[in-house]
């Protein structure tokens, strides 16, 4: 694991080097309560599968990353995919990824690709936020009770420097936990 600092933000990061030259990189962006450990062995075998260079990182108040300080803005999505991704890139000088992203993360790959300003050689997204469903509201909030009064904090860090920084994900994802509440 090592760190970038982008902005003002220090994010833990692993990048596994490619085999195949010609591959891109894939940038893994992860879900709401997710994390770069949380991602396991996922992002070898991917390299491995693949021959492609695979970075991971935590994202602003998660895994080992600055912490919150705050609450989530409501446009947290939007600033990840606008400002930090984009400056991660030229950090790591990532010219043209492939973004594979989960639930935040598919949502924030949708957002840095359809803005038009940098290049992405591709998209793989498991469930983006296009659209609002009942399940999806009642489901988070459901994980914020979870998370409130069960062991699913602790479940969740992997690493003591963690706990309790995926907390300033739920309040934005639930909007209040009624479809009423969120944004259009």
């Amino acid at each position: 694991m090592q760190f970038v600092t982008v902005g003002a933000q220090r994010l833990e990061y692993a990048l596994i080097p490619a085999r195949d030259a010609a591959a891109p990189t894939l940038i893994l962006l992860h879900e709401g309560l997710g994390s770069l450990a949380l991602w396991r062995d996922f992002p070898a075998q991917l390299a491995q599968a693949t021959g492609a260079s695979v970075l991971v990182y935590s994202r602003l108040g998660y895994g080992k990353s600055t912490p919150l300080t705050q609450k989530r803005r409501v446009d947290y999505m939007h600033v990840e995919a606008l400002e930090v991704l984009p400056a991660l890139r030229d950090a790591l000088a990532i010219a043209e990824p492939v973004l594979v992203g989960h639930s935040d993360g598919a949502s924030i790959a949708l957002l840095h690709a359809g803005a038009g300003r940098w290049k992405v050689r591709g998209l793989v997204l498991e469930a983006p936020h296009v659209f609002v469903e009942d399940i999806t509201v009642a489901s988070i909030a459901a994980a914020k009770e979870a998370y409130r009064t069960t062991d699913l904090r602790a479940r969740l860090s992997t690493a003591p420097s963690a706990a309790g920084t995926t907390s300033g994900s739920t309040p934005i994802s639930a909007a209040g936990t009624s479809r009423a509440a969120l944004p259009a």
